[in-house]
């Protein structure tokens, strides 16, 4: 949307809708608005939950849901207007409003660990790691009741540690919170007339390319009909390459995160995949019987697996403790540069016109007087952390035993400060750094635990407790940011915010039962969970009570050391503004590749280079759609994952098997038919 101008306040946005009463917040969150977020939670929590157990990467939501929102809204409007029938008009806030709500409900796939702590709890991962710890407390299978009592539990107390947060990052600091920024930017367009037709585009293309990839992928499954079958391993760089993960796939999913994803995080998969699956592994595979057993299964933490494993850990966890040491510097020069404008920023606003107009823009003075006008009382929010803390100390340690309550309070305790540390990197630079949390979590109460009480569930348990308010912390602000820009009341927000996470905590447990089963059987390996070995390996790790393979401390070693000169040369390159600092690659991109096979980083690479060629041809154009197709190529892929779960946990096999063979092969094959008879 182009803003309109003002001669004394500059360029403005809110000028266009300066005519549009705002809605008090009990008109914001309506019943259309909770209809519509509920359907599209479900769905979006379906894609997520299938991306969570393939690959762990999870791209922000933030758009999708802005503009699906839009679409089902702007549909029910038009169907009410059509059929004479009298209804509100739907406007902005409203569009924010189910933005918050979806993103709330389909992010607890990620921030409710369903795919790497709560999986890395049962007998299936840890026989998958054949670690010798598959029966007692060092193993908890997940039931449907205990998953929703949990949930229920932790989820809803990080929304109240960040509420008293939201006025200095948003008022005083003015945080930028990117993805937060965008998506409000993208509502504005959208309640304009020319953004309206924009939008119309965009779900047309965002409806034709779930539909595409959808067909695609029931398609490629009737080909599918026994191991290593299916057009999905086509041997695109020969046979040889093929057996070791390298060919291309055409994986809607991951083309569309390769879209969304920095071209610098898909680069540096393929080179980690290079020198991982290319390199490293099969110089590794070919000690076997010297390094390690060669009679232990492939899965197994002592075989070529805990390699894998522990390369991967030790290269997350120095870029993670480095990016941490970063940030906090960041963050104390960065308040300390805010502070002497802190005083100014926050003078009475109960007039639009109170703040001098050099301080604030009109656009500032509008957003910051409706901001704070339906304020929630910081007292409600402590009191509230405060109450379900003590509810969760009690009542944890009942549903898992390995836990005390000293160890829940304790996690309760510093989640706070660690909630603010993340939401605050967030705003300045897009910065998440949940995930470095969770580990380091996992590390310290498994080592206070240990191995004989049950170290390695009783931290998983708590990394849930942490994770769930340092992932609401980031996502939780940049949904008041969106309010915020939107000029949507922070009770709305808080309200959708709270609608969204009951409802995910309902809808993803039992989107994860379906998908646990598949993952128990795994037949062909399709859902590979990466994150949840890790996170079993780093527990493991922090208990003490695994005996690695050989020299795979000393590799893991190398390469933490490596890891942690290379986050040192980026860091240096950036503040430095040198040319090849968009060469150098970034460290956990490469630290995921090490467990997934490289067919899924070529992917995202052929994702890259479709966005690069477009920008090339229509920049414009691609910054528009290009995320909108991306969105539909993730979503079609992922509506076909429960039916496809759904299938394999009833036996329903493929009609037909495709498979590549070489010329040798293919000729032993032709001579065994022929002497069978016809």
């Amino acid at each position: 949307m182009e803003p309109v101008g003002d001669p004394r306040d500059g360029p403005s946005t809110e000028r266009a809708f300066e005519g549009q009463p705002v809605p008090p917040w009990t008109e914001q969150v309506t019943l259309r608005a909770v209809v519509a977020s509920v359907a599209l939670g479900v769905a979006l929590s379906g894609v997520m939950m299938n991306l969570v157990f393939t690959s762990g990467i999870i791209p922000s939501l933030n758009i999708s849901a802005g503009l699906l929102g839009f679409f089902l809204l702007k549909a029910w409007t038009r169907l009410l207007d059509q059929l004479g029938s009298p209804r509100r008009p739907f406007n902005r806030q409203e569009n924010a409003v189910v933005q918050t709500c979806v993103v709330a409900c389909a992010s607890m796939t990620y921030s409710g660990g369903f795919g790497s702590y709560l999986l890395a709890m049962d007998r299936k991962t840890a026989e998958k790691t054949s670690t010798g710890d598959t029966t007692g407390a060092n193993v908890s299978e997940q039931v449907f009741g205990r998953m929703l009592a949990f949930f229920f539990l932790v989820s809803f107390v990080g929304l109240l540690a960040v509420v008293p947060m939201r006025k200095t990052m948003i008022i005083r600091h003015r945080l930028t919170f990117p993805s937060g920024t965008a998506t409000a930017h993208l509502i504005n367009s959208f309640h304009t007339p020319h953004g309206a037709k924009q939008a119309k585009r965009q779900v047309s293309l965002v409806l034709r390319s779930s539909l595409a990839t959808l067909f695609w992928s029931v398609f490629q499954w009737f080909y599918t009909g026994g191991p290593n079958c299916g057009l999905t391993s086509f041997p695109t760089f020969g046979l040889s390459a093929l057996q070791h993960g390298f060919y291309v796939n055409l994986n809607g999913t991951y083309v569309g995160i390769g879209m969304i994803s920095p071209h610098l995080i898909n680069i540096s998969m393929l080179v980690g995949s290079i020198v991982s699956w290319g390199v490293m592994w099969p110089y590794i595979q070919s000690k076997k019987g010297s390094w390690y057993d060669a009679d232990l299964q492939e899965t197994s933490l002592k075989s070529l697996t805990g390699y894998k494993v522990f390369c991967a850990i030790a290269m997350i966890l120095a870029d993670g403790i480095f990016q941490l040491v970063v940030i906090s510097l960041r963050t104390i020069h960065t308040v300390r540069h805010h502070q002497m404008a802190a005083e100014t920023m926050m003078r009475s606003l109960s007039d639009i016109d109170s703040v001098p107009r050099p301080v604030l823009s009109f656009d500032d003075r509008r957003r910051t007087q409706v901001f704070l006008r339906e304020h929630i009382p910081s007292t409600f929010a402590i009191g509230g952390y405060t109450v379900l803390a003590a509810v969760s100390t009690v009542a944890i340690p009942y549903m898992y035993g390995q836990v005390r309550y000293y160890h829940v309070a304790a996690a309760y305790a510093f989640a706070p400060i660690l909630a603010f540390c993340n939401a605050y990197g967030t705003g300045v630079a897009e910065t998440n750094l949940s995930a470095q949390y969770n580990k380091l979590v996992i590390l310290l109460f498994a080592s206070w635990i240990g191995i004989k009480n049950g170290g390695i569930v009783g931290s998983l348990v708590i990394c849930g407790i942490v994770s769930s308010i340092v992932s609401t912390a980031s996502d939780f602000m940049s949904d008041f940011k969106t309010g915020y820009l939107t000029l949507t009341s922070p009770r709305a927000t808080f309200v959708s915010q709270v609608i969204g996470t009951a409802l995910g905590c309902v809808v993803n447990p039992a989107i994860f039962t379906v998908f646990h089963h598949f993952y128990e059987m795994n037949p062909n390996k399709t859902y590979q969970a990466p994150l949840a070995k890790i996170y079993r390996g780093i527990a493991m790790l922090g208990a003490g009570g695994l005996e690695l393979p050989k020299h795979c401390l000393a590799i893991s070693a190398a390469f933490f050391a490596l890891a942690l000169a290379i986050c040192a040369l980026r860091e240096m390159a950036t503040y430095g503004k040198w040319r090849a600092q968009q060469y150098i690659p970034s460290v956990t991109g490469m630290a995921v590749s090490f467990l997934l096979v490289p067919a899924v980083s070529i992917d995202m690479c052929v994702g890259s280079l479709i966005v690069f060629i477009w920008n090339r041809k229509d920049k414009l154009g691609s910054q528009v759609f290009a995320p909108v197709l991306a969105s539909g190529l993730i979503c079609g892929d992922g509506l076909f994952s429960i039916p496809y779960a759904l299938l394999a946990r009833y036996g329903v096999t493929p009609p037909i098997c495709i498979r590549f063979l070489g010329r040798e092969e293919n000729d032993k094959l032709d001579a065994f038919l022929a002497t069978r008879p016809s």
